[in-house]
């Protein structure tokens, strides 16, 4: 068994993942209420809540496998990217748990989680795949031929999908987190009531973003009777379109027809749908496997060589990753 540690930005996560890629828990304690006031993350508040909920997200993680720390063979623990005074907590519970039974331990590129979580559960992905990662703090494209790595093909020039998502949220007024809220709202609007912009910039497989979030501020600016729910399908569909459009670009240029989708936005039904009508195989994770957690980062070190003790007691924490 996999114990793996996730505490990137605001969820405190742990679980346990077979080498076979079974999920056997999978727990994650969100801090969103405790967000919610400020509208957004504040780095500071998700620290201290890491503290007080790692020992217990943990235990609950045991409890829910069956299992104890002895049956652990080794931990793996995000090393970033992230929050840094979020990750110190992950990484060091992760070298405290490994080190009490001098077990080995993998550090995990967070990303690297999200490109392989469709590796996990009964009926995973192999490679060559081309994926998309899509969240809050990133966006690109990636192929995979061996689950060890990565390519990436294309990135976002300015602020990601997920980013997207809150900025248009927070502009109608939607509470936090936004790209859940903005979801149920477009679901009652007409995606083709306003031409919101969908930008292709360069000749490559990169996205931007930033003009649309301009775009949207200048719409609720010029028509402040606009349709609330009209204006958020419009503008999810501009998001989604951009999305695809280089998706489908990339598996052209790869010569590729298998897919897989990560990161939080992965959980937005209209992206999932609309994956799924593009004519290829696509592999689409459970909600769960989406947004940040620890299943994702114990799958990963299946893949990756892990550090023996007592090499990692010096491993630190990384807000950036090269």
């Amino acid at each position: 068994m996999i114990l793996g540690v996730e505490t990137s930005c605001d969820d405190t996560c742990a679980a346990i993942v077979s080498e076979a890629g079974e999920v056997l828990s999978n727990v994650v304690s969100s801090q969103g209420l405790a967000h919610a006031p400020f509208g957004g993350v504040v780095p500071e508040v998700a620290s201290r809540h890491h503290l007080e909920l790692m020992d217990v997200v943990i235990a609950d993680a045991f409890t829910r496998a069956g299992a104890a720390l002895s049956d652990v063979e080794r931990v793996a623990v995000t090393r970033g990217p992230g929050l840094i005074g979020a990750l110190l907590v992950g990484v060091s519970a992760a070298k405290a748990l490994a080190a009490a039974r001098e077990l080995p331990l993998t550090p995990v590129d967070h990303l690297h989680g999200h490109v392989v979580a469709s590796t996990l559960g009964s009926e995973p992905i192999e490679p060559p795949y081309v994926v998309l990662v899509a969240s809050g703090g990133h966006t690109f494209l990636a192929r995979v031929d061996e689950p060890s790595t990565y390519a990436v093909l294309g990135q976002t020039l300015d602020d990601a999908a997920g980013e997207a998502f809150d900025k248009g949220a927070r502009l109608l007024g939607l509470p936090y987190p936004g790209g859940p809220q903005l979801d149920r709202l477009a679901r009652g609007g007409n995606p083709e009531a306003f031409a919101f912009p969908r930008a292709a910039p360069g000749e490559g497989l990169d996205f931007s973003f930033s003009g649309l979030k301009t775009a949207l501020l200048y719409k609720l600016r010029d028509e402040p009777e606009a349709d609330p729910a009209d204006l958020a399908a419009s503008y999810q569909r501009a998001i989604v379109e951009s999305l695809t459009r280089r998706v489908e670009q990339a598996l052209e240029r790869e010569g590729l027809e298998r897919l897989a989708l990560g990161g939080g936005v992965a959980a937005n039904s209209e992206l999932r749908g609309s994956a799924r009508s593009m004519g290829v195989s696509v592999w689409v994770p459970p909600v769960d496997l989406c947004t940040d957690n620890a299943a994702m980062i114990a799958g990963a070190a299946r893949f990756l060589e892990p550090v023996a003790y007592p090499g990692y007691l010096k491993l630190d924490a990384a807000a950036r990753l090269a």
